[in-house]
């Protein structure tokens, strides 16, 4: 966790009037406009890329579907990860201040804590949800209905919010790091130190979740690759139509499940170097320097605007309905049951 140490006389202070004020992160106009820009375009990015596939998921009907509840409710974590993190964390990391107040920084710390677990529950339960569709495709409309995708929803969110706020509102994170949460929390700084217990605690709570991900989704390309060579072995022989379904069908949810497995690996590049930052430094003393932290930050943080990104990219459905909304078409009295895929399955 990056300190703030106390100010030369030759320093800006965050608070010039007051004692024990942190001192003003030493940035150039021109390094701080280019920084300001950086991290203005990721949350620009996070709030309307994500409020873009929230309206898509919510207001075209056939796209109305389990998985696509997930990955709605998934976009909304990201949302207000742009909302009520990244703009207050871009104050603090360019300027070296937070002008929020103590009880702020508390929500503030609570929220990004709270929001990324969110996204990783998510993405482990659309993990499962892929597994099912690709391993067993015609039950799979009876195995995950929207009623399992409704308490997949429930748990992640409910179980990081209660989680964040346990442990950041009782003051457990800092238990026996009293005097160094003090020594390094000058008067205008935002910095958590978090004792070993709970850093372990987070980075197990990280890994585990990312570890079913990884296994789940190399089974499933491992399936994906037989039922493809399948199908291509008895290309030449005469199918009955139910199996030309079962194979349009498992190649429907084989393209679905690369595209969310672009997702899964996007989230973990984007967190690992915090996680593994924040585990070192929990047990070398916080020694990581505060520009590495802040690196390591707004890596994971941008994550939040990345799979917007991914889904233009490779879901045709989402480029559609981007044009259908920004063409002003939504407003439509029959918008909501367009088609929006080239062909039905």
């Amino acid at each position: 966790m990056s300190t703030n140490s106390s100010p030369s006389a030759s320093e800006q202070l965050c608070y010039q009037n007051m004692t024990g004020s942190c001192a003003k992160a030493p940035y150039s106009p021109g390094p701080r406009l280019i920084l300001y820009t950086l991290f203005s375009l990721g949350a620009v990015l996070a709030v309307f890329g994500n409020l873009l596939v929230v309206i898509s998921i919510l207001h075209f009907k056939q796209l109305h579907s389990p998985t696509n509840f997930l990955i709605a409710s998934l976009a909304c974590a990201d949302f207000l990860v742009g909302v009520t993190v990244m703009p207050f964390s871009m104050v603090r990391s360019v300027e070296g201040c937070w002008y929020f107040g103590p009880s702020f920084c508390t929500f503030h710390t609570c929220c990004d804590v709270a929001f990324c677990y969110s996204s990783l529950f998510h993405l482990c339960f659309i993990s499962i949800d892929r597994y099912i569709a690709v391993t067993e495709p015609l039950v799979y409309p009876t195995k995950f209905t929207v009623s399992v995708s409704g308490t997949c929803i429930g748990i992640s969110w409910i179980l990081p919010l209660v989680y964040s706020g346990a442990v950041f509102y009782t003051g457990a994170y800092d238990d026996g790091l009293e005097e160094l949460s003090r020594a390094v929390n000058c008067v205008g700084g935002c910095q958590t130190v978090v004792n070993q217990n709970w850093v372990l605690i987070d980075f197990l709570s990280f890994f585990i979740p990312t570890l079913v991900m990884i296994i789940l989704y190399s089974n499933i390309f491992l399936v994906a690759r037989q039922q493809a060579k399948k199908i291509e072995d008895t290309g030449g022989k005469i199918e009955l139509s139910s199996a030309s379904y079962k194979s349009r069908v498992a190649k429907r949810e084989r393209k679905a499940a690369k595209t969310l497995g672009i997702t899964v690996v996007a989230f973990m590049i984007s967190w690992l170097p915090y996680s593994i930052d924040s585990l070192i430094d929990a047990y070398m003393g916080f020694i990581t320097p505060a520009y590495i932290y802040e690196i390591c930050c707004w890596c994971a943080y941008y994550n939040s605007a990345m799979n917007p990104l991914i889904y233009a990219l490779f879901y045709p459905w989402f480029r559609k309905a981007l044009k259908i909304i920004m063409s002003g078409w939504v407003f439509e009295d029959s918008s909501p049951t367009m088609n929006l895929f080239s062909e039905q399955m």
